[in-house]
């Protein structure tokens, strides 16, 4: 799921409960610095649910021609 703002582009990922901790650290990892998402948000649900939002610059380019 995308969603954009002025500056900035969001990514929402979820991990279900059984996903554990290194799993989710290397999945956000690889997005980090393969994607260049940083870190925005984090929720924790009572089930194990944990839901995190990224976000990247959005990079506007000019023509030149």
């Amino acid at each position: 799921m995308f969603r954009k703002n002025s500056q900035y582009e969001y990514r929402v990922v979820t991990f279900e409960p059984d996903t554990t901790v290194p799993d989710a650290r290397k999945a956000l990892t690889d997005e980090a610095e393969y994607g260049r998402w940083e870190l925005a948000r984090t929720l924790l649900y009572i089930g194990g649910r944990r839901k995190v939002w990224l976000r990247r610059k959005i990079i506007k380019v000019s023509s030149t021609l």
